[in-house]
């Protein structure tokens, strides 16, 4: 994936990601945790896109997304 498609597809999945983990954050947050797990999401889950196609691309970065926020819930977002 080129990284211009990670940014969009981590900005979305950033969004999907804080809306099912339950999470209020702003929108700098949000894309940077959607691209950061569509990165993270990307090296791990490479294997989806001999299987599924471009789905994969989103189904990992949203996966991605999902574990930057539960680790950023558990060691660094204290309430």
């Amino acid at each position: 994936m080129t990284v211009v498609a990670l940014i969009v597809i981590g900005a979305a999945a950033g969004f999907l990601a804080t809306r099912l983990m339950r999470i209020e954050a702003d929108i700098p947050t949000t894309m940077f945790i959607g691209i950061i797990g569509a990165l993270v999401g990307s090296f791990v889950l490479r294997f989806l896109s001999s299987v599924m196609g471009i789905l994969s691309g989103f189904v990992g970065a949203v996966l991605g997304a999902l574990l930057v926020i539960w680790i950023w819930k558990t060691y660094f977002h204290k309430r």
